[in-house]
């Protein structure tokens, strides 16, 4: 019984201290915030040099970036065909490479994935617009076969829709 009383009144003393913190807290800090000198702010000089290369370093990320959006796509892959059959060999690697492919509509295609990268999110692949998805194991090639009838582009990412690729299908010339 003791015990309790004694930790019922440790509480409301905690809760007074922490009251009083609030409410007359604030007003103190209210009041050395008043009292402090903040119409001016104290000018600090940086050394030319120090502007510039700062300067040159933003110009250069920004340079950067623009490339690696704009600039550094891959090239699409023309798949190559034999027996009748499309074929392209991909690597499954921190993404898809190639990840754009271009076929000629209505052959059938063979796509070939070797996976290198050990993550699960690039596991499998799926082809939406082929009702088809394929386990991709670990440094060992996965064939899928699909038949693009119709001219148009056809997506395929992985489980998580996280890495994409394009496969592009093209009427005869």
């Amino acid at each position: 019984m003791k015990r309790q009383s004694l930790n019922v009144k440790s509480l409301l003393g905690g809760l007074l201290i922490s009251t009083n913190l609030l409410l007359g807290g604030a007003h103190t800090a209210k009041a050395q915030i008043s009292q402090a000198d903040t119409s001016e702010f104290r000018r600090i000089e940086q050394p030319l040099g120090l502007k510039v290369g700062v300067a040159a370093a933003g110009a250069g990320l920004i340079g950067l970036e623009l490339w690696w959006f704009l600039f550094s796509k891959n090239k699409a892959q023309t798949a190559q065909a034999s027996d009748g059959v499309q074929s392209v060999d991909i690597t499954v690697d921190g993404g898809y490479s190639p990840d754009q492919i271009v076929v000629q509509a209505g052959q059938p295609v063979r796509l070939n994935f070797l996976r290198k990268d050990p993550s699960s999110c690039l596991e499998q692949i799926i082809l939406p617009d082929f009702n088809k998805s394929l386990d991709l194991p670990l440094n060992q090639e996965a064939t899928i076969e699909i038949l693009p009838e119709a001219a148009g582009n056809y997506t395929f990412h992985c489980g998580m829709n996280m890495f994409r690729g394009t496969l592009t299908a093209k009427e005869d010339s």
